[in-house]
């Protein structure tokens, strides 16, 4: 037979589309041509694909020979076609069946030996090859990435001539047996580590509790990033499918997402960090932070010194839970429903309303440095928390306040009747959410109407003052919002402690 084909999957963002190898052997000068819009990578291999036949032992058919990667429009990169390749010109050359490869998918770089490498963006692939019914053929080393992918087939090999041996019936390979898998995450750590902040640790929970964003403000030394390390403990665990995603984006991204598997994300990207490292971008669209932080928590420290430009980015995927990658051939969509929390101090040098009267700066710099942070982008942050100086106690006493197992206990309870009730946290809840849910007595509606616009708040703020009361009234199991958790809720505003 002089036309075979075989099945693959290249890599757009965190999506594993289908690619069809179309090996055809023809009669004429010796020749390689391929075609299907490869990039670099694809084309040199072609050199690799040879050298790795040859050193296997097989014929490299002497023939004009046709490779097309289709569908033609979609761009294909990197090492991962390499085994596709070489399996289409031995079977379209005779030296493997055909018709064995109806039921496979392949993903693999090869060696010039013949060995077969890890490719990165398995985990994807292996969810999409398990919807279409195939099994997947990849490196060993990828082996336990794609069992992540239950119920699907895997067959793992070290060299090329053990697929072929597989597909000539001379060695039939065993599906893999995934082992070594993480069961449990590693320990986040413990609230009960942070020393006083009795404020911050119960903002913090009703923060986990409706998964609000929270912006904590207060000068150095307070316990910000200590307070914010330990959010990612207090919410609930993955189920299956959230656990998936995320793996799923540290696939395209790094070779080993088991490392961190079941555990959600916690990123602390650096002030300085760039427009497409934050929201991902490229010639080539990559995740960024807030998509590597999807379903986890995303930390920004010192918000003031981030570029403007960059953070006026977060508000869209703050609303919609993605982030679209326009191009000029192409849009890259990536999730990115993260939980956002932000540290700051009050003043450009930090020590604003210190007793000690160490704050030099003046009314105009704390003016310029506040106003780095726009309006919309604060309106939509839930929880705004001042930390505050605790007493210096170098030997705290044991117990200061629940545990991180304790506080996540409570989530749990919170999160549960959130679900049952809307199938959604309290801060996802949309306009008709809100009416449904937040609903409140003619009296109360009033209160908070005055109080709103005493403090001159949006209806958007309105809005995310009704998310935090009824996450308040889930932490208490109450059915119906009353007028002190709409209090509470109205004291994590700008201005709403005043």
């Amino acid at each position: 037979m002089s036309l075979a084909i075989v099945h693959s999957r290249a890599q757009l963002g965190v999506e594993a589309p289908a690619v069809t190898v179309e090996a055809h052997l023809a009669n004429g000068l010796p020749s390689l041509a391929l075609v299907g819009l490869p990039e670099t990578a694809v084309k040199e291999s072609k050199d690799r694909v040879r050298s790795a036949i040859l050193n296997s032992g097989f014929d490299f058919p002497p023939r004009r020979i046709t490779l097309n990667l289709a569908p033609a429009d979609l761009p294909k990169d990197g090492g991962r076609f390499d085994l596709a390749i070489a399996l289409g010109i031995l079977a379209a050359s005779g030296q493997v069946p055909a018709d064995a490869l109806d039921g496979i998918e392949c993903l693999g770089e090869l060696a010039l030996s013949g060995a077969v490498r890890p490719v990165q963006g398995v985990l994807p692939a292996a969810l999409a090859a398990r919807a279409a019914g195939r099994a997947l053929v990849v490196p060993r080393a990828n082996a336990e990435e794609a069992c992540l992918a239950s119920g699907l087939r895997v067959l793992a090999i070290e060299h090329l001539l053990e697929l072929a041996a597989h597909l000539s019936g001379q060695t039939p390979l065993a599906p893999y047996q995934a082992h070594g898998l993480p069961s449990q995450p590693r320990p986040y750590p413990d609230l009960a580590d942070v020393q006083g902040q009795q404020a911050a640790k119960r903002a913090l929970l009703v923060a986990a509790a409706g998964a609000h964003n929270l912006l904590l403000s207060g000068p150095p030394g307070t316990g910000k990033t200590l307070l914010a390390s330990r959010l990612p403990g207090l919410l609930p665990p993955l189920d299956e499918h959230e656990a998936l995603e995320v793996a799923a984006i540290h696939s395209v991204v790094s070779h080993a997402p088991l490392d961190t598997w079941p555990q959600r994300p916690f990123r602390q990207p650096h002030h300085s960090a760039s427009g497409p490292a934050l929201v991902g971008g490229g010639s080539r669209p990559r995740p960024g932070e807030i998509t590597l932080a999807h379903q986890g928590v995303l930390f920004l420290d010192e918000l003031p010194e981030f570029d403007r430009k960059v953070l006026e980015v977060l508000r869209e995927p703050l609303e919609s839970g993605e982030i679209v990658i326009a191009r000029a051939h192409d849009k890259v969509r990536f999730p990115a429903r993260f939980q956002l929390v932000a540290a700051m101090n009050p003043c450009p040098c930090g020590y604003l309303g210190d007793a000690g009267g160490r704050c030099q700066c003046t009314p105009d710099r704390i003016q310029r440095y506040r106003a780095k942070l726009s309006g919309p982008l604060l309106d939509r942050i839930d929880l705004h928390l001042t930390v505050a100086r605790e007493a210096t106690a170098l030997q705290p006493s044991a117990g200061d306040g629940p545990s991180s197992a304790e506080a996540a206990a409570h989530v749990a309870d919170a999160r549960q009747r959130q679900l049952a009730r809307q199938g959604r946290a309290n801060a996802f809840l949309d306009l008709d959410g809100v009416r449904r849910h937040c609903a409140l007595e003619e009296d109360d509606r009033r209160w908070l109407e005055k109080a709103c616009e005493r403090l001159g708040m949006s209806l958007r703020a309105a809005h995310r003052v009704l998310k935090v009361a009824r996450s308040l009234a889930d932490l208490e199991a109450r059915p119906r919002l009353a007028r002190h958790h709409l209090a509470e809720a109205l004291q994590y505003r700008p201005g709403g402690a005043a």
